[in-house]
């Protein structure tokens, strides 16, 4: 299997921000730098054998000696999170990959950062990048509770903190979030940014999207797979076109793990749609999408999609490897 490079870094503080959720501070064992970031960036946490996840890095870019993540323990999720919560300790190794980008600020007259539950984190880098830059900005931060409002000290006596809204859904009306009202004087040179649980990003660019403001404006990125119903799946052929081998992909097995069985390698790392890693070229066939990664308008060229965990919808997939 291909791999992202590698290293090592040691837990050097872990802090209960809310409930559920941990931040843990990251350093290099011997006191080095670690690599350049820039906001929204993210990395790998191989939490165990064959278990890597991804976690947003939410200090500030300007920080060249560590890194800082927020992981929630989700009981729905497929093991990641409780293994990190279980493990990593003060004074655990851990290993983690080189920082990514995939959800990065754009040049904008004004940033709205908009936030629902452990989707804070990148939004926290955002802040402290726009607010070092004298960058115009709003942060709207929305969670069940109080008690569930993780890094709420930290943002409270930050330099950004007039910025800052939270929304309860356990509050007031009057506190809550009103997208109408939040998207009313928006123009074309705003840009959103949303993250955390899908629903809450479906609202978010609803909302948007009633107020006039274009994909263009709207950026964001989920923290999960989405709920795929798979009842109706069925075999295909994917063709590989510098060879023209063709391989079968039955109902129970992904792009992935076929080609990969076959010793044809494929830069993967969630495993489930959510970061990009994999994506590859579709140079014929119809994908049946089912990731996160991708925009609207990269779905509907057709021409990519994400092995890992997206389909065909017709019965060949040439792709361009």
């Amino acid at each position: 299997m291909s791999a992202i490079k590698t290293l090592r870094v040691l837990v050097t503080r872990r802090t209960q921000e809310a409930e559920d959720i941990i931040s843990l501070e990251l350093r290099d064992p011997d006191g080095g730098m670690l690599s350049a970031f820039s906001a929204g960036s993210h990395i790998d946490v191989h939490a165990g054998p064959d278990l890597v996840r991804q976690y947003s890095l939410c200090n500030s870019p300007t920080e060249r000696d560590r890194y800082v993540i927020g992981v929630l323990r989700d009981p729905s999720s497929r093991g990641g999170s409780a293994a990190v919560h279980d493990q990593c300790i003060e004074g655990a190794a851990l290993e983690i990959s080189e920082p990514r980008n995939h959800f990065p600020l754009h040049a904008a007259s004004r940033s709205i950062l908009i936030a629902g539950g452990i989707g804070v984190t990148p939004m926290l880098s955002m802040a402290e990048a726009l607010h070092a830059t004298g960058g115009d900005f709003t942060f709207h931060y929305c969670t069940r509770s109080a008690t569930k409002t993780a890094f709420r000290p930290r943002i409270e006596h930050s330099a950004f903190a007039r910025h800052v809204r939270f929304h309860h859904d356990d509050g007031g009306d009057e506190q809550k979030l009103d997208l109408a009202r939040l998207f009313a004087r928006v123009d074309t040179s705003t840009h959103v940014y949303v993250c955390g649980p899908t629903g809450f990003i479906d609202w978010i660019c609803r909302g948007a999207a009633a107020a006039g403001l274009t994909p263009n404006q709207v950026h964001f990125e989920y923290f999960g797979a989405k709920e795929i119903d798979s009842s109706n799946d069925s075999a295909f052929d994917v063709k590989i076109a510098s060879s023209g081998e063709i391989f079968r992909i039955p109902i129970e097995r992904s792009v992935i793990s076929v080609l990969q069985e076959a010793g044809i390698d494929i830069l993967t790392s969630c495993g489930e749609g959510t970061c990009g890693t994999c994506v590859t070229r579709v140079l014929e066939g119809v994908p049946d999408h089912r990731d996160v990664f991708l925009t609207d308008d990269e779905r509907a060229s057709g021409d990519q999609f994400t092995p890992c965990c997206s389909r065909a919808k017709t019965p060949l997939l040439v792709l361009d490897l």
